[in-house]
């Protein structure tokens, strides 16, 4: 009998999206093959202390692992000859947990920005998702349009970047150099450019909400991205695979809130997603084939979604790129997948095979 993959799903972390990252990991332990897989789960506090947690899935997917007594310190090391992950069983002593793969459903700062990226690869221990280079360009909003405009792949919104010590600085000139840049039109939309779940995003739609929003958004990080607001439908396309990448189905998303916003996902019920049906198969095959061109532009691996807007007149316009993607209940990614025919846990499966390959070669 084959043995099983050791599998450790690491998830909580220190970022804004910290409960996000703790509901996809119940999912996912509520749908990868318990017969395939020898599972560990290790949680990160916002704190950033790391432990090997034995919790059920329901206290995973509320927060209360952390209250729980028999929680271990883990510490993975940039160490190859270490061959996983250390547990401290008490003041003087350490165990290895075995890790084939490493599943990280971390979401925003310290979770999908690179750090964890770069850890695993220094520890060499396999991993789900994007190395460090492509996970630290594709989470900086500024750099992944500064990339994509270079690939002249898809049109992009007007946009400007602002820093947070120019407008402490100066904020009277910054704001001027907003209006004067954008010809004084609104609304606009303001964004950290290093975060996620639409955490701290605010529509502006008069020069005297700027100040506001931008506080909003610098308490997020230290650039914020500004830019012009495009009308037309939102959809989102799921891209699996490393060299020879994969598009899924198109989704839509009906948000509830005047934009898709942190509320909006994961809060209000009233926001719909949809499979998109009524385009052309020229249509579909274009926006499709972006996606792909997009993921490969960003040195992409493993997974990723891909949103855009759709205008009315079948002008696609892109809007941002999420190298680990929620794998919530509600979430699109694995969504997307199975109105593509791959379930969610067939889904699990082929990300650690493409996380080995990329490994092992």
């Amino acid at each position: 009998m084959k043995d099983k993959t050791s599998l450790v799903i690491l998830f909580g972390g220190e970022s804004s999206e910290h409960e996000v990252s703790c509901v996809s990991a119940a999912s996912l332990l509520e749908h990868v093959d318990k017969e395939k897989y020898h599972i560990n789960t290790i949680g990160i506090t916002k704190e950033g202390n790391w432990f090997l947690t034995r919790s059920p899935i329901v206290n995973i997917d509320s927060g209360l692992w952390e209250k729980d007594k028999n929680n271990k310190k883990a510490f993975i090391v940039p160490d190859k000859s270490v061959g996983g992950v250390m547990i401290q069983e008490d003041d003087k002593s350490f165990s290895i947990l075995k890790a084939d793969v490493i599943f990280p459903v971390l979401h925003g700062r310290n979770g999908e920005d690179g750090t964890i990226q770069g850890l695993l690869q220094l520890s060499g221990i396999p991993f789900v998702g994007s190395g460090a280079a492509a996970s630290s360009a594709s989470m900086d909003k500024a750099i992944t349009k500064a990339i994509i405009n270079q690939s002249s792949i898809v049109d992009q919104a007007k946009s400007l970047v602002v820093y947070k010590s120019l407008c402490e600085k100066d904020a009277d000139k910054e704001l001027d150099s907003i209006e004067k840049f954008f010809d004084c039109k609104f609304p606009l939309f303001v964004k950290p450019a290093n975060a996620g779940s639409s955490v701290g995003i605010s529509k502006v739609k008069t020069s005297e909400a700027l100040p506001e929003a931008l506080e909003k958004a610098f308490c997020e990080d230290q650039k914020v991205l500004l830019e012009e607001t495009i009308i037309g439908r939102e959809i989102e396309v799921a891209v699996l695979g490393n060299e020879y990448p994969e598009a899924s189905c198109i989704g839509e998303i009906f948000a509830a809130n005047e934009f898709y916003d942190y509320n909006a996902k994961y809060e209000n019920n009233q926001s719909k997603t949809a499979i998109v049906k009524d385009l052309t198969a020229e249509k579909e095959a274009e926006i499709r084939s972006k996606a792909v061109r997009i993921y490969q532009a960003m040195g992409c691996e493993g997974l990723a979604r891909v949103d855009f807007f759709l205008q009315e007149d079948g002008r696609v316009v892109f809007n941002e790129l999420n190298t680990l993607p929620g794998f919530t209940h509600i979430s699109m990614y694995p969504k997307l997948w199975e109105a593509s025919g791959i379930p969610y846990d067939k889904l699990i499966d082929r990300l650690i095979t493409l996380a080995l390959e990329k490994y092992h070669g």
